[in-house]
């Protein structure tokens, strides 16, 4: 339970945090706060220094409660909401005005109640034999006769969203490629108990962080030999931990799956467990750490930055190589990472770790939010609309193609942070297309889409693919341009059903 705020404590440091805010819109020219950390805690209360742009710093005294009780952060962003009537979330207040750790343990600590292991068990054809084969890719079979056995791959997810409601689902997100796996044998969807077919896993399991259980061989006799099914097939304990989910649905051009649990089965392992915290947006330099399965040896934790914030890699994971906007980072991945949260440095979720260079250690990558929360969004509103499981994620394809001009880096000396922007112009538009009824043309600069009345700025080549993921049938879509140096609009087309095809 939270304690009471005694809000006469919190004055000094309410009043110097309401300064920042006015420092922070001021020019160059003047002082701006860049933080305010704590650097003392004593018997009398907590010491802030403040430090501003030009170098020069000032102190206050948040002090304790009369009976002993610390006033905390949270405390202070309360009173703070409270006391300018400023709408602001918990983290862009710790963003824009404290810098209370060197380090990420407490976003670390918190993001664990929504991380997962993911185990994927496939039918697919291998060799004989009946050892143990640890790690990543699988677990499995070998020996020098081939048969059809039961493998089991791993890797990490997230916790998306949670109904807590009677008979309610949680739902979890990881990489497409956790859950696929082109070798699978036909029989694979036809014992599939996850509403996937062929090539989706037949079982999956989740673990949460804390649970100390991973799966293994069934052995009911104690013979030291896995046991097998009816089929023939290798027999895995999974243990009372493991959390069986259904595949809801993927995209493997975004590489990304839902899988859902029933909420209950979630909270019977951990009454705690919460869905991730989903970040706004994330940048170059920004620290930021993953957690996943690294070589099926448990949980783990790496961290670094943000190398690059949108680069194309090619990937193969169905047979066809496919080219994949991606973040890149220097944190450490492993076999078995697939499908952790990449996480800034308040835990909230930026990413989706998915891939390495492998012989570049400092050189890996993540799914990028935009593209992880349009495609989950897109897989739970196909999902919920049909009622099955399954689905694919859909994207309207317009008919015209683009070229990007005058790309250019902006930097905001506010915030420290700054953005790639750049000018995206129609270079050809097909006949009968739905850009083409749109009135769009070649040469059109194209500067805002229009979704029902809310206009989303283009400022990358890949917004409009991005907005896109989050539009479906009966939405109203326009773009907005400048053709010859004057601005218009184009004609509304109303998004028909069937239209959106699986990307």
């Amino acid at each position: 339970m939270k304690k009471p705020v005694r809000f006469f404590l919190l004055l000094a440091a309410v009043l110097a945090l309401a300064l920042s805010a006015l420092f922070v819109g001021c020019s160059h020219d003047d002082p701006y706060v860049l933080s305010i950390e704590q650097t003392a805690q004593g018997e009398d209360g907590t010491v802030f220094t403040v430090t501003y742009s030009d170098g020069s710093t000032s102190e206050f005294t948040v002090r304790n409660g009369e009976d002993g009780e610390d006033v905390s952060i949270q405390d202070v962003y309360e009173y703070y909401k409270q006391t300018t009537g400023e709408d602001i979330s918990y983290a862009d207040f710790l963003e824009l005005y404290l810098d209370l750790t060197t380090d990420n343990a407490a976003a670390i600590g918190q993001s664990l109640l929504s991380a997962v292991n993911v185990y994927s068990e496939f039918v697919v054809t291998s060799e004989d034999g009946g050892a143990w084969i640890p790690g990543f890719p699988h677990w499995g079979s070998s020996g020098t006769s081939t048969r059809n056995s039961a493998a089991l791959y791993t890797g990490a997810g997230v916790i998306w969203s949670m109904d807590t409601a009677a008979g309610g689902y949680t739902y979890i997100v990881t990489n497409y490629h956790v859950v696929y796996n082109s070798s699978a044998a036909a029989v694979n969807g036809e014992t599939s108990e996850t509403g996937g077919g062929q090539y989706i896993a037949r079982k999956l399991h989740v673990y949460l962080y804390g649970s100390g259980q991973t799966p293994g061989y069934l052995d009911e006799n104690g013979d030291n030999i896995a046991d097998t099914d009816e089929d023939g097939y290798t027999k895995y304990a999974y243990g009372s931990s493991a959390v069986a989910c259904e595949y809801v649905g993927g995209s493997v051009s975004c590489d990304v799956a839902v899988l859902r649990a029933e909420t209950a089965d979630i909270l019977a392992v951990n009454e705690d467990a919460c869905p991730v915290d989903v970040a706004d947006d994330y940048y170059v330099g920004e620290s930021v750490y993953t957690i996943g399965n690294p070589e099926g040896d448990g949980f783990s934790v790496t961290e670094g930055i943000i190398s690059v914030d949108n680069e194309y890699i090619t990937l193969n994971i169905d047979g066809t190589e496919r080219s994949y906007r991606s973040i890149r980072t220097d944190v450490a991945l492993y076999s078995g990472n697939s499908g952790g949260g990449l996480f800034n440095n308040r835990g909230q979720l930026v990413g989706l770790s998915n891939a390495g260079k492998g012989d570049e250690e400092n050189i890996n990558y993540a799914v990028p939010l935009p593209v992880v929360r349009g495609a989950v969004e897109n897989i739970l509103h196909y999902h919920r609309a049909e009622g099955t499981l399954g689905v694919t994620a859909r994207r309207l394809t317009l008919g015209f193609t683009g070229t990007v001009q005058n790309s250019k880096y902006v930097y905001d000396a506010a915030t420290g942070r700054g953005r790639i922007v750049e000018t995206v112009q129609v270079s050809s538009v097909s006949a009968s297309s739905i850009a083409d009824g749109m009135g769009i043309e070649a040469g059109d600069v194209l500067t805002h889409l229009v979704v029902n009345g809310q206009a989303y700025a283009i400022e990358r080549d890949f917004d409009i693919y991005d907005i896109l993921l989050s539009v479906f049938a009966g939405d109203e879509i326009s773009f907005r341009y400048t053709r010859g140096g004057t601005a218009g609009e184009g004609t509304a087309y109303t998004v028909e059903a069937g239209a959106p095809q699986a990307v």
